[in-house]
């Protein structure tokens, strides 16, 4: 999208009063920066009237230009111009002018409401309204507490359209019934739907006379606090919402070209909403819609989805987590990405985004981001980080009955979210609190004192939330100089007071970012993604963790269906949404740490600090070829087919090179070990050990010797100096799949359920009496190992089994860390990452599977149409050969399909490459092996 597009779609988006912004600012950051701009019209009111002015579950319904008529009939008559506003709780009125306030008048107060009769010459009808109670809000466009007055008074306005009275009398009689007869929300549903049935979303405002809808449905426009009902529509080409009321504009468009994300929502606890992002990283959507029908929402999420499916990616949870590891996402993205995917939106406060507190420290003169002293504890919930309050807590714990909870308040609400951000969304504030603002002494005065709150306060346990790592300090800031009142010690509330270490409020928010992007909390990050986020949210995992909240904060945790009275469910709901939510549940397992320079100093099994201890001569050599490694993978998509020779009979098995490249050695499943001159391209040599088919081969160090496996159960040693058969390890009782070797250990895999762990040194000199072969270890399967993978350091072995598991196993212990039933058929092939981090495999099934080493939990998974028979992989890209003879470039971090090469005419089934990445050859049922040549 070009700059020009964006900034008129974020143009657009402003005046449609949705959010649209870089740089991850919230929408009520954004609202509110807008809402004391200069005015377009000195002097008429610019931003008054909002959905904010709205009470929960009130619909706003239609507008009509109107006189607000003062002292009727006597010599002080006056008419102030405006709108009048028809809503299901209340009429409002808004005057052009900013010197006069809104006028709020709920119905719930209405004693009397009537025509008033002819209007002298003009013949415009009037109508009048009684009322006990009116909100004035506003007054010279000064976002204040609302002012009340009491006692019996009258109201009279002129309509524009004389026409419009009876309806707009009509209107306010039915909808005022409501209220009076006490059946409420059940009319009140009833009317709306009965106007949304009467419309339809108008094809007029369709950007181009040639699309072709798709499906048109009724639903609401989500925005904090506050719902819009109208029309949704979707075209070939575009999205749209209409709203009943022509409020904001009289329709939102959302190119669907433009659209990166989409995520079905759970709003008000039940499966109606979808959110939709025209951007990768933005902290606010383009649109939130709540649906009437789970049915209409799924609809338009299949429509969008399938748009999308050829030009978006679609991330997980897990895919976000292997991105966020391997340093490809920071720690404030990777938090961003999780909330999106556990339902948590700027759209709802109930359901807003949560963050961590991270320091501890809010006292010191300066900020020691090395000194692990300085954070919080990341392992615990901010309730348990006080030992003295939890003890209390516990104790009241044991002693409650079933369902029983630790904490009677949530770490995230409604109220929790504008206490924080009251300085920029005032109005906010005054919508959830009935037009106050909270006692003085209880505003958001001081981190420290807030800080403190939390760690001691009886029932404060709340986190931070995005705005404070981000880069609005505006939150922090008294710029609309509001009046929020006098604490007890006589100060007004004005900015926050920062800590002693932040000499601004820029600095105070850079200073966040640092330690939230710190060593200690890359670290530790996962601890607290497993109490928000994972396996320590619910269950026992939560008790031990002393995470355990109300019952209802929790998804499932009431089932809103089966209560029948529509008011008593709205007051289950409201309860509910007050009281704030549990994200969605997206890990149930140990979430694994992230890959930092320091992890390799942690305390871990003795496997795992083997392979991440890397000798000096490792690193230097690492170093050496890293260049190249890295210049290899970033061309891997231009790979192009150099040379092909059909050297064998049948389907090729193995390839192995000489160090100096000039020698290929392949076995196939003709029974014959070949090798071939790369320089004379010549074959020079065809070796047979029995009849049956050969399934592996490699070269032992200094290129002497090379090993092949065999489906006669046996392994054979060939000595390439005297051209015969060397040794012949009789090991195993049905086929041996695969081989591997490392410092004078071989790893055989067989078909008879084992992998076995060999000792020894062939004999120099074929003459020579054979060697004696010593067994190690014997790691034992349920069914046929069909491929096995060392680590770069020999201390872990992966294996894959036929019926679809990969096991993970401890060399240095022999024992099985994780098994992994993740593919539906046979395992192809396996690798570790080059850090050892990760294990990725491919099966029959055409999944390509990453599995975190250190938790065994299975990361991500993409799915190709075919089986994937083989592949090389640097940890971030993958180059699998496929049934179909294709190679294909995965972007496992992006979650696509890069690039498709053409190459074998049939199955790929292995692929050889190089040290330095920059030689690859490919084997295949065609009898072929192709020699592929990068294009820098």
């Amino acid at each position: 999208m070009t700059g020009q597009a964006r900034s008129h779609r974020a143009g657009e988006a402003r005046r449609a009063g949705r959010p649209c912004s870089p740089g991850g600012r919230g929408q009520l950051t954004r609202k509110a920066a807008r809402g004391r701009g200069a005015d377009p019209c000195p002097g008429v009111r610019w931003g008054g009237f909002s959905l904010l002015l709205l009470n929960l579950e009130e619909y706003y319904f239609e507008q009509h230009r109107a006189n607000h008529i003062l002292h009727k009939g006597s010599h002080h008559e006056r008419k102030i111009r405006g709108s009048l506003k028809i809503c299901s709780k209340s009429a409002i009125f808004e005057p052009d002018a900013i010197s006069q306030p809104i006028i709020k008048i709920p119905l719930r107060d209405c004693i009397k409401i009537g025509k008033h009769g002819e209007n002298g010459a003009n013949r415009h009808f009037t109508k009048y309204v009684i009322f006990t109670t009116v909100y004035f809000i506003k007054e010279h466009n000064v976002v204040a507490p609302y002012k009340i007055e009491r006692g019996k008074m009258e109201y009279v306005f002129e309509l524009d359209v004389p026409g419009k009275v009876e309806d707009v009398v009509e209107t306010l009689l039915q909808v005022s019934t409501c209220w009076v007869e006490n059946s409420k929300q059940t009319e009140i549903t009833a009317i709306l739907q009965s106007r949304l049935a009467r419309t339809s979303f108008d094809k007029n405002r369709f950007q181009n006379i040639s699309e072709k809808l798709h499906m048109e449905c009724k639903a609401e426009m989500v925005t904090p606090l506050v719902t819009n009902p109208g029309h949704v529509c979707i075209t070939d080409t575009n999205l749209y919402f209409q709203p009943l009321n022509g409020y904001p504009k009289p329709v939102v468009q959302i190119t669907l070209q433009d659209v990166r994300r989409i995520y079905k929502r759970r709003h008000g606890l039940m499966p109606l909403g979808l959110e939709v992002f025209c951007t990768e990283d933005d902290l606010c959507s383009d649109i939130y819609l709540k649906f009437y029908e789970p049915q209409d929402r799924d609809d338009l999420y299949f429509y969008i989805a399938t748009y999308l499916e050829h030009h978006v990616a679609e991330h997980t949870a897990e895919s976000y987590m292997l991105q966020w590891q391997r340093g490809h996402l920071s720690n404030y993205q990777y938090l961003l990405h999780l909330n999106n995917l556990a339902d948590r939106s700027c759209n709802d406060l109930s359901q807003y985004p949560v963050f961590p507190w991270i320091i501890h420290d809010y006292s010191s003169s300066e900020l020691d981001l090395s000194n692990p002293g300085t954070f919080r504890d990341l392992s615990k919930p901010v309730g348990a980080l006080n030992k003295e309050r939890l003890e209390r807590l516990l104790t009241r714990y044991q002693e409650m009955p079933e369902p029983k909870f630790m904490y009677g308040s949530h770490y995230s609400s409604p109220g929790y979210v504008l206490f924080y951000l009251v300085r920029i969304a005032p109005e906010y504030m005054l919508c959830l609190q009935n037009g106050r603002f909270d006692n003085a002494d209880r505003m958001f005065n001081s981190i420290a004192e807030t800080w403190k709150n939390c760690l001691d306060g009886a029932t404060d346990f709340k986190e931070l939330i995005p705005e404070f790592y981000g880069d609005d300090v505006s939150f922090l800031v008294n710029s609309l100089k509001l009046d929020l009142g006098k604490r007890q010690g006589g100060q007004m509330v004005d900015d926050v007071e920062l800590p002693p270490w932040a000499s601004s409020p820029e600095d105070f928010l850079q200073k966040s970012k640092d330690a939230l992007e710190s060593n200690y909390v890359s670290e530790h990050l996962h601890e607290w993604i497993d109490l928000i986020f994972g396996y320590k949210q619910k269950g026992s995992g939560a008790v031990g963790a002393h995470n355990v909240f109300h019952p209802l904060t929790y998804e499932g945790g009431v089932d809103l269906n089966s209560i029948q009275d529509p008011d008593e469910k709205v007051a289950m709901l409201t309860q509910i949404l007050e009281f704030g939510q549990t994200p969605k549940q997206l890990f149930v397992t140990p979430h694994p740490r992230r890959i930092t320079p320091k992890f390799k100093s942690l305390s871990q099994t003795s496997s795992y600090n083997a392979s991440m201890a890397d000798s000096p001569g490792e690193e230097s050599f690492e170093d050496l070829t890293e260049e190249s490694k890295t210049l290899a993978w970033n061309n891997i998509t231009k790979l192009q087919l150099h040379e092909h020779y059909k050297i064998h009979k049948e389907a090729v098995t193995g390839i192995t090179v000489s160090r100096n490249g000039s020698s290929v050695f392949t076995t196939s499943q003709d029974s014959t070990l070949k090798m071939f001159s790369k320089e004379s391209k010549m074959l020079q040599r065809s070796i047979s050990f029995s009849n049956m088919a050969l399934s592996s081969c490699l070269l032992l160090p200094g290129d002497a010797t090379v090993i092949t496996s065999s489906w006669d159960n046996n392994v054979y040693f060939y000595s390439i100096a005297f051209g015969r058969r060397q040794d012949t390890l009789m090991g195993h009782d049905d086929a041996v799949s695969k081989i591997c070797w490392h410092d004078n250990r071989l790893y055989s895999a067989s078909w008879d359920s084992t992998v076995k762990v060999w000792s020894g040194v062939p004999a120099e000199m074929p003459g020579t009496k054979r060697h004696h072969f010593d067994l190690l270890a014997e790691l034992e399967h349920d069914v046929s190992v069909d491929t096995i993978s060392l680590n770069p350091a020999s201390t872990l072995l992966v294996s894959g089994t036929k019926e679809g598991t990969v096991n993970i196993w401890d060399l240095t212990t022999a024992t099985l860390m994780h098994q992994i039933p993740c593919h539906s058929g046979i395992v192809c092939d396996t690798a570790f990452s080059p850090d050892s981090r990760h294990v990725l495999s491919t099966g029959a099934d055409g999944c390509l599977n990453v599995i975190d080493v250190q938790t065994g939990m299975l990361i991500s998974s993409m799915t190709s149409d075919e089986p994937q028979r083989c592949f090389v992989w640097d940890g971030n890209s993958v180059l699998s050969g496929s049934q179909s003879g294709e190679l294909l470039v995965w972007d496992l971090l992006g979650a696509k399909i890069s690039e498709r090469i053409q190459g074998h005419t049939g199955a790929v089934t292995c692929i050889w490459m190089n040290e330095q990445c920059s030689s690859i050859i490919t084997g295949g049922e065609d009898r072929q092996i192709i020699f592929w040549k990068l294009q820098y």
